[in-house]
């Protein structure tokens, strides 16, 4: 709840601080004393724009500091704890400084923050209800919330939220496969193309260079031919040739040997030649053989060459770049393929998540519409006693092409004043005053579920009196056993009403008007009540009355005011 609130130069108030408590606060005093203004800054305090002309004339920035007690809200809490915002003594202080030249600035118990962050908090500890822009009641997110949290679905509301959080992951992922599987059959024929281009070349490692040795081969078959046959007459062509050589050479050895059987290592040297000469021979006689003339067969060979020059031109700059690229191709056609089973896997789960968030939603919003059934009624027969006789709420559920996180259907409050007419927006047809009254109604109906702490109620006293004032100030009596309550009234029956009384009081100060609350005891108290009655307050007659009023509160309703 909101424990303190100080105000400075703001508007015409000079320094207000004022500590509030647990139950019914009263703000009270006379017409244009400054009522308004403290709901104002209040707002101001809670997230709402406002321009440099609210700052009190000869000052140069105002400011505006609520603390407040942290309710059991783990959800706030855990907001804070993200935000980085100690909670050591559960006290979470707001302030707003709004500058006259310069930027405006905000905090958080001591850490810069920014006004939206601010109004984040702010409507989770305060609604504020009137003719202020911070008015829960017309916003669609608090309307679904009241549904659910009189309903009681949160945990439902939750399931609901989840299953669509995981359709909607099954769909990011299956419009990213179909995405990509897309692209990629634009380009399919082109891959295919390739890949069969080079895996029918066939091509071996270290083809290029056998390739061309046997072209240069080919090509040069006479020559060769001519040349190893040359050869092997050096070796083996009669008188002159090596082997002719080599038997002068043996008989001259046979001769040394005979005189110097010592010179034995001389004749192995002569031995291992004859045989390497020997082995010589034979080898230039079969590669004689081996030699082909054969221009078909160099004609295959050059336009094989001329194949994989090309493939090299096409596809990258060693072979082994081309075969790999012909790899990347084949195994992305095998990908789209499987991205074919794919698609068909996270169809299917796609349709499961969707029947799943279908079945949930669809619990949700059958819950919904009874909890909608039940808040209609019992709110609509509350509008009676709050001066609304003729006054019809009404919930309307509207269904959604397909669930989103928040269900099936979209929820609007609309509201009936006048018989005849048929419900509309609450923005359009209720007043300020009305407002807070069916935000009374609704608070009556929710005290034992709404989350919000703190209620701000102005003008909730607008056009009415007599018994319908005694109905007001009950409700509000019954709203303030469970929450902390602040209202802006002129009426004595909600005045009677209050646990903390505030009066508002306009004074000169060092020639300026200046703007003051005085909490109210006692006697004073008793004057008080007396004014908001009408009478003289200083008047026996009044004081008994004013006396009599706060003794007789709060309990049942009077009959007559």
């Amino acid at each position: 709840m909101l424990t303190e609130l100080r105000i400075r130069n703001y508007a015409v108030i000079d320094d207000i601080h004022v500590e509030l408590g647990p139950g019914l606060n009263v703000l009270s005093g006379e017409t244009g004393a400054g009522k308004s203004i403290i709901v104002g800054a209040l707002s101001l305090l809670l997230g709402e724009r406002a321009a440099a002309d609210v700052i009190r004339a000869g000052e140069d920035r105002t400011i505006v500091e609520g603390v407040f007690d942290l309710p059991d809200d783990p959800a706030l809490r855990a907001r804070c704890d993200e935000l980085g915002i100690d909670l050591s003594d559960d006290t979470l202080i707001l302030r707003r400084e709004l500058q006259r030249e310069g930027r405006n600035r905000a905090w958080v118990n001591g850490t810069p923050a920014t006004a939206t962050l601010i109004g984040e908090l702010g409507a989770s500890l305060v609604d504020l209800h009137g003719q202020h822009e911070h008015q829960a009641l017309l916003r669609p997110v608090p309307q679904r919330r009241i549904v659910d949290e009189f309903a009681g679905v949160g945990p439902l509301a939750e399931d609901v939220r989840s299953a669509w959080e995981a359709r909607r992951a099954a769909r990011t992922e299956l419009e990213a496969v179909r995405r990509r599987v897309a692209a990629a059959r634009e380009n399919i024929e082109f891959l295919r193309r390739k890949a069969e281009e080079i895996e029918s070349a066939e091509i071996e490692p270290g083809e290029e260079d056998s390739l061309l040795a046997e072209i240069r081969r080919l090509e040069h078959s006479e020559e060769l031919l001519t040349l190893s046959a040359e050869l092997h007459d050096v070796v083996y062509g009669g008188d002159g040739s090596v082997i002719d050589r080599l038997g002068t050479l043996r008989r001259s050895l046979d001769s040394l040997l005979q005189i110097d059987p010592e010179a034995k290592g001389i004749e192995e040297l002569y031995e291992s030649g004859q045989a390497t000469l020997d082995e010589l021979g034979r080898r230039l006689r079969d590669y004689r053989f081996r030699i082909e003339h054969d221009p078909g067969r160099l004609a295959a060979l050059r336009q094989r060459q001329d194949l994989l020059y090309r493939l090299r031109r096409k596809y990258g700059g060693t072979l082994e770049d081309v075969k790999a690229e012909g790899g990347r191709a084949r195994n992305e056609l095998d990908s789209i393929e499987t991205s074919e089973d794919e698609i068909d896997r996270l169809e299917s789960e796609e349709r499961e998540r969707t029947a799943v968030l279908s079945t949930v939603a669809d619990r949700l919003g059958a819950a919904r519409r009874r909890s909608a059934e039940r808040l209609e009624r019992q709110v609509t027969d509350q509008l009676p006693d709050l001066g609304m006789p003729g006054g019809r709420f009404c919930i309307e559920l509207t269904p959604l092409e397909e669930p989103g996180p928040d269900g099936a259907e979209t929820i609007r409050f609309l509201v009936s004043l006048n018989p005849g007419f048929e419900p509309g927006p609450l923005s359009r047809v209720a007043s300020g005053g009305e407002l807070s009254r069916v935000m009374l109604a609704l608070k009556s109906v929710l005290a034992s579920v709404d989350s919000v702490p703190s209620l701000v109620f102005d003008e909730i006293d607008a056009g009415i009196g007599g018994r319908v004032a005694h109905h007001v100030a009950a409700r509000l009596g019954t709203v303030a056993a469970s929450h902390q309550v602040f209202a802006i009234t002129h009426l004595a029956q909600i005045a009677a009403r209050a646990d903390v009384h505030l009066r508002v009081e306009k004074a000169e100060q060092a020639g300026h008007v200046t703007t003051r609350l005085v909490q109210l005891q006692d006697e004073a108290r008793v004057e008080e009540v007396a004014r908001m009655l009408g009478g003289d307050p200083e008047s026996d007659a009044s004081l008994r009355h004013a006396t009599e009023l706060l003794l007789r509160t709060p309990g049942d309703v009077v009959q007559n005011s």
